[in-house]
């Protein structure tokens, strides 16, 4: 991979390569913008191309040095991912230390911190200090979808760099194009994902359109059966479920309320959806949407996931 193959992020990618030519892309940057449009992966192909061996401006994916990278093995590229706890000081400690020495056998060594708003207070000051120093020999990468939780501090000594999501068109027939899917799957993947290439991309080899009519089916159209059988465990599914249904009613609002229909996440069952909305006042839907999003976040919290779902389901009767 390169960076031509990091879809919808042009302008951005031009001005990293743009430093790249000028062998000025050193210090500390903060990549931002919305989760899965492909932050991370830059950073990644930016630690590539900084030392990749044949090519001077962008990773070749052949050369020894880009396949460590690939393979998170080489020597002066670290990442850490944080997905759900704090970045604490112990790491700040290790990073520091890290940063001391020379790079063993790259051109520079880069240091990619994802999902940096995790940094809680103590390594904050701490990654502070590290940033009042010269990084010559250096390349700090931030990424962040939450940069309003990062220190202002921190943030002024970063160079910022921006990243877009798709237009949901553009991304539906990106996906016809170049995976051959149908107009209702390529439909379904870019407004379901908010043109979030990550997340569609994730999404697609899930036969995605199947699950979530499912999903559906099951939360409108319960039987004792499925309320009594209800299997969810992982919170991550749930979260998927979850975000299944609030398209599905936030769908049932936006036709009431007379939005084009092509602007409809599930169009797929776009004669589903008109005949809910005459079942539903404006004010049932928002309280139907209120409480999905409410579950949402009950499920950061130690609660009984079948539970939680039987009140959504008896929330939601008669919606079909």
């Amino acid at each position: 991979m390169s960076f031509q193959d990091i879809r919808g992020q042009d302008k951005s990618l031009n001005l990293l390569k743009g430093y790249l030519q000028q062998g000025t892309l050193q210090g500390s940057w903060l990549f931002t913008g919305s989760e899965g449009v492909g932050k991370k992966l830059a950073a990644k192909e930016a630690a590539k191309a900084i030392n990749c061996v044949e090519n001077n401006f962008d990773a070749c994916d052949r050369c020894v040095s880009c396949k460590k990278i690939n393979n998170n093995s080489h020597p002066d590229v670290h990442i850490l991912e944080y997905q759900n706890s704090e970045i604490k000081i112990d790491y700040i400690r290790q990073l520091k230390k890290d940063i001391s020495f020379k790079p063993y056998e790259g051109k520079k060594k880069v240091f990619i911190i994802d999902n940096a708003h995790r940094l809680n207070g103590e390594s904050s000051n701490a990654f502070l200090k590290i940033l009042e120093e010269p990084l010559k020999d250096n390349l700090i990468i931030l990424v962040s979808d939450k940069p309003a939780l990062l220190f202002k501090t921190i943030i002024s000594r970063c160079k910022i760099l921006k990243f877009s999501v798709f237009k949901r068109e553009e991304l539906k027939e990106f996906f016809k194009k170049s995976y051959q899917l149908d107009d209702n799957a390529a439909h379904f993947l870019a407004y379901f994902s908010e043109g979030k290439l990550g997340l569609a991309l994730k999404l697609k080899d899930t036969d995605i359109l199947k699950k979530k009519n499912a999903i559906i089916d099951k939360a409108c159209y319960p039987s004792p059966t499925d309320l009594e059988n209800f299997a969810i465990e992982d919170k991550e599914e749930a979260h998927g479920y979850l975000n299944v249904l609030a398209s599905w009613f936030r769908d049932i609002y936006m036709i009431k309320a007379g939005m084009p229909q092509g602007e409809l996440i599930n169009f797929d069952r776009k004669s589903d959806l008109l005949r809910s909305m005459n079942l539903f006042s404006f004010s049932e839907l928002n309280e139907i949407l209120n409480v999905i999003s409410n579950s949402s976040l009950y499920l950061d919290q130690n609660i009984n996931l079948k539970l939680l779902f039987y009140n959504v389901t008896v929330q939601m009767k008669g919606c079909g």
